[in-house]
């Protein structure tokens, strides 16, 4: 007897129906065909073990089962359930009727109970769209599906649940997440706050400015100034996503397996990885391609610690990321591409013994080993950097402070207001949606100077020796200040406190 069940696999972030095609025939063996990897071809034994140990059995028969498309690379241990449940059906073990309205996953245990699967949302929003009545998978996987609308989801613990269900009619439990109320849940009392800054005004306004406009930020300050504990505290006060960006985001990491017992994704993901990264960690990629770090902090934020430490040829992957906002890795047979549009968050130590231009410490670097030391830093990867911004020790008065600072969610009002400014301005454009979007035509458009201004500007370059590069970067913060203050034009005072905030395009940093 033909039986056809279905399962869904995914590439990228997108997810691609699975048609499972199982015959029992005549003659004993049993064939898996449809470019299964090994895990795939190892589940005959998972299976075996889980229906013997409820009550079933794999039929000594000639079994075939057709992977379709055949020419679609498959991969993973969560067809097990597929399977199981298409040999049970051929047998007549169980009935089938309405077996071919669901989509089904998940991975067997030997006793029959099943473990979580990866791409739970991407194969529940294809299952919708496909016109499938519902998508019956592991428990813990359940509240991330049943983000979809209109597609009946049924978290199971243990396939005899299933069995059941299609056997005996015994009715499933099914999840309901209200979409909504999950994505609206409050964010008033984020776990890192800025009100935990003792000090540092200085740097909370450049941190500011940078939310304000989605600029990339550079820290550099000696050990212990404070540059990591700031940096964590950056998306407390980035605006609130949109149901869009939580959605996006969710599926990213659905895809790898990071949603679970989780509905919707609603606060921006900060995402910190070690100096000793790959370059395929970080961009993403592999034999099967998945994700990456920068793929994982879409619409959030990616801090990178001690950013000379870190291998140049893995910062220069990054390069193309940052100006596309998108990753694609292609392989021989295919290509996906991950969106990555995220903000960069570096923090370095000025120099290798980490206190130069501290007045209050020796200089144990020499000339040449500070050269060595910052020249890590590749030009084109600093060209995509808009704020550089120098961090100085506490002092011990501003510490022992009762006096607590402002609070994330008051900076994140002004900075959310400057987004709208923002949002507003680049409407009608395609790719452009804050200040550190804008290309040199939208600079010239948007970050019009009177002359004082301009004659600020061409001083600030010559006195400071400021190379050509800072010119563009200027404007874009000087027009994101401009928003903070709902400026209609960008004036002096904005062109000089943005001038501040290109310390590494000074003579003696990096030449």
């Amino acid at each position: 007897m033909l039986t056809k069940v279905y399962g869904s696999a995914v590439f990228g972030v997108e997810a691609t129906t699975i048609t499972v095609e199982v015959n029992i025939d005549k003659g004993i063996g049993y064939h898996l065909v449809g470019l299964p990897d090994n895990a795939i071809k190892e589940s005959n034994y998972r299976i075996a073990a889980a229906l013997q140990n409820n009550g079933y059995k794999i039929p000594g028969k000639k079994i075939t089962i057709n992977m379709a498309p055949a020419d679609l690379r498959k991969e993973g241990s969560a067809y097990d359930l597929t399977l199981a449940l298409g040999i049970l059906a051929a047998s007549n073990q169980i009935k089938s009727e309405s077996i071919e309205k669901y989509i089904i996953m998940g991975e067997l245990s030997l006793d029959g109970s099943l473990q979580p699967i990866k791409g739970a949302l991407p194969i529940a929003i294809k299952a919708k769209e496909e016109g499938f009545k519902g998508f019956i998978l592991p428990s813990e996987n359940a509240k991330e599906a049943a983000i979809v609308d209109d597609l009946e989801v049924y978290g199971i613990d243990n396939i005899k649940e299933v069995m059941d269900f299609f056997d005996k009619g015994i009715p499933l439990n099914q999840t309901i997440i209200d979409t909504r109320k999950e994505f609206y849940k409050s964010l008033d009392f984020p776990e890192f706050d800025f009100s935990d800054v003792k000090g540092q005004e200085s740097i909370k306004r450049c941190m500011e400015i940078a939310a304000a406009g989605g600029h990339n930020i550079i820290l550099i300050g000696p050990p212990g100034a404070g540059k990591t504990m700031l940096a964590k505290r950056l998306p407390s006060i980035l605006p609130p996503m949109t149901l869009h960006e939580a959605l996006e985001t969710t599926k990213i990491h659905s895809v790898v397996g990071k949603i679970k017992n989780m509905g919707l994704m609603n606060q921006r993901p900060f995402r910190s990885p070690h100096h000793t990264i790959s370059d395929v960690a970080l961009v993403g990629g592999g034999a099967y391609p998945q994700p990456g770090e920068i793929s994982l902090s879409h619409n959030g934020v990616l801090f990178l610690d001690e950013l000379p430490e870190f291998k140049r040829g893995v910062l220069e992957v990054m390069r193309q990321p940052l100006e596309d906002r998108e990753v694609t890795i292609s392989r021989a047979r295919f290509t996906v591409t991950y969106p990555s549009s995220f903000m960069l968050v570096a923090s370095m130590n000025p120099s290798p013994g980490g206190y130069f231009n501290d007045p209050d410490a020796p200089v144990t670097s020499s000339p040449a080993e500070m050269q060595r030391y910052l020249s890590k830093i590749s030009g084109p990867l600093l060209d995509r950097i808009d704020i550089h911004i120098e961090v100085t020790p506490v002092p011990f008065e501003k510490l022992s402070e009762d006096r607590k600072g402002e609070g994330s969610v008051e900076i994140r009002k002004r900075v959310t207001a400057a987004r709208e400014i923002q949002t507003q301005r680049f409407a009608e454009m395609e790719n452009v949606h804050y200040n550190a979007q804008m290309n040199t035509k939208h600079i010239r458009k948007h970050c019009k100077m009177d002359d004082a201004s301009k004659e600020l500007l061409k001083n600030a370059m010559e006195r400071l020796n400021l190379s050509a590069r800072a010119y563009d970067r200027i404007l874009k913060v000087a027009r994101t200040i401009a928003d903070l203050e709902n400026a209609t034009d960008v004036s002096g005072s904005h062109i000089g406190e943005a001038i501040q905030y290109r310390s590494l395009d000074r003579e003696g940093w990096l030449g």
